[in-house]
């Protein structure tokens, strides 16, 4: 993204995200499928300000585009809400992280983050059956018409757009700022928790990965070594109390159906060829211990996967702390003994060797990494790496 599209689409971002903030106050009815507001409302004010945010975000350069990815996941939120499936305008927006969120007008975003922590599709439509139901309840209005009667709506966009400014030019930092500014109450929350679920369970899928959904993000905000929670969890209550009573809708459910979608296969199918991709920029991310978790818990489901390995040795390499290096070089060794893997994972082994000054290891490894990939970028580098180790 070049200066230009970033100062256009950090402002917008922030602004359609701080929307998302949801606190019940005053009689709303929830929005018809097809339902527009009328022009002379303070509600077609609300749409208008988040269509202009929608509209930079289309432009930025950062939602991905692949067909393919974006009718899988619009297939979700058609099975769980058909009626309105016409009226939302699905955005899968290439950002490190966990999130999802959706504007009063319609449009859905999706992090990459999410769809990489994510284990199958019951988990993924749990959160968009959530997200759906902000939507239908019409939350975005209802915490608008709050903000109008405390204080001017329009200087709150003044404050959530300038707030970027506070903040590197990064996605996760223009959330953080519309973050700020307000929060989600527990009986909002919990009625899209109700409705999310009972949608979730209508379209056919296992209700019992949404306990193995919030036992993931409990974990990986656990082990954060940011100051602030993450967007995804600094807008939402206790997760504790979520997963109680996410257990107890399940046995009043009584006895579940063998037929049950959990999706997994489905789910990988359509999203492992990004895999890669969404790992490079979750190393990035530089929260070391919750990218751990994250790494740690693919792994629970999938032992054999190189490039999970590699990303391990890459954020433990990026961290430093003490025997994070001797970890990363295990790490490293379990990637390259897999049989897909990135084949970067040579070269990174043999910089930790260097650091660690095993010398004769990382000639060895910086050797195998030209072997390998003959044609890199950097293969004079790592020439002359290997001259200095002789």
């Amino acid at each position: 993204m070049n200066e230009k599209q970033r100062h256009r689409f950090l402002p917008a971002l922030a602004a359609a995200f701080a929307l998302s903030a949801c606190v019940t106050t005053g009689e709303v009815e929830p929005l018809a499928p097809g339902e527009k507001p009328a022009i002379d409302t303070d509600e077609a004010g609300l749409w208008l300000q988040s269509e202009k945010a929608e509209k930079a975000i289309r432009e930025s350069g950062r939602v991905v585009t692949d067909s393919e990815l974006n009718a899988y996941v619009k297939d979700i939120v058609c099975k769980l809400e058909p009626e309105y499936c016409k009226d939302i305008r699905l955005y899968i927006v290439n950002t490190p992280g966990m999130n999802a969120f959706m504007s009063p007008s319609g449009a859905m975003f999706v992090w990459t983050g999410t769809l990489l922590r994510f284990e199958n599709e019951a988990q993924l439509a749990h959160l968009l059956g959530h997200e759906l139901a902000h939507y239908r309840l019409r939350h975005r209005l209802k915490k608008w018409r709050e903000m109008r009667a405390t204080s001017d709506g329009l200087a709150f966009f003044t404050v959530a757009t300038a707030g970027v400014g506070l903040f590197p030019l990064t996605i996760a930092g223009g959330l953080a700022a519309a973050d700020s500014l307000s929060s989600f109450s527990r009986e909002t929350e919990r009625e899209a928790d109700d409705i999310g679920f009972e949608r979730m369970v209508a379209a056919g899928y296992d209700p019992q990965e949404v306990v193995r959904f919030w036992e993931m993000t409990v974990n990986e905000e656990a082990e954060s070594n940011r100051v602030a929670p993450s967007v995804f969890f600094s807008t939402h209550p206790q997760s504790d109390e979520r997963q109680e009573a996410i257990r107890k809708r399940i046995e009043e459910l009584g006895e579940l159906s063998d037929s049950l979608v959990v999706g997994r296969e489905q789910y990988i199918a359509q999203t492992s060829r990004f895999r890669r991709a969404w790992l490079e920029q979750e190393v990035k991310y530089s929260d070391f211990g919750r990218s751990l978790v994250v790494i740690e818990q693919l792994l629970e489901k999938d032992p054999e996967a190189g490039d999970l390995y590699f990303a391990k040795g890459e954020i433990l390499r990026r961290r430093d702390e003490e025997g994070d290096l001797e970890s990363a070089a295990d790490a490293y060794a379990e990637a390259v003994s897999r049989v897909d893997y990135p084949l970067q994972a040579h070269r990174s082994l043999g910089l930790v060797f260097w650091e660690l000054e095993r010398k004769g290891e990382a000639a060895s490894a910086f050797e195998t990494y030209l072997a390998v990939s003959p044609d890199a970028d950097d293969h004079l580098i790592i020439r002359s790496y290997i001259d200095q180790l002789k």
